[in-house]
């Protein structure tokens, strides 16, 4: 069964994209611990990251780190967090967002309501720091 991460991938559930290529996709996550929040995924359905093959888990932190620099440029933060947690869906994911602080790590904290509009202009702003970037 495809992974939900697999059905924004492919169309079938909506999903904010702020990156994609032939192998990596960024889009926004519906639960933000941060307002920029970002989850950079495989388009192959990894589930575990210690199983990936090295070269797709460098091409992850690649993007990730590419996310990172334009989360920092479109947000007032300090840093870019990252968390590899692997354990709300079976596909490989890493959480990319804007820090100032490490109480900014907790998922306990995360909006599980944000406004599509908070999100649009999130997407919005990233999409904008990347080409910047680019």
């Amino acid at each position: 069964m495809a992974s939900v991460f697999t059905k924004i991938i492919n169309g079938e559930l909506p999903g904010r994209f702020v990156y994609e290529d032939d192998d990596i996709v960024a889009f926004l996550t519906i639960a933000p611990i941060t307002v920029g929040h970002t989850l950079v995924v495989p388009r192959a359905e990894i589930d575990n990251w210690q199983d990936v093959e090295p070269e797709v888990f460098a091409r992850v932190m690649e993007v990730s780190q590419l996310i990172g620099k334009a989360v920092v440029k479109a947000f007032p933060a300090e840093r870019a967090g990252v968390i590899i947690a692997g354990l709300e869906v079976p596909h490989l994911h890493v959480h990319v967002f804007p820090t100032n602080n490490l109480a900014d790590f907790g998922f306990a904290n995360a909006d599980q309501n944000p406004s599509a509009q908070s999100l649009d202009d999130a997407q919005a702003k990233i999409k904008a720091a990347l080409a910047e970037l680019r």
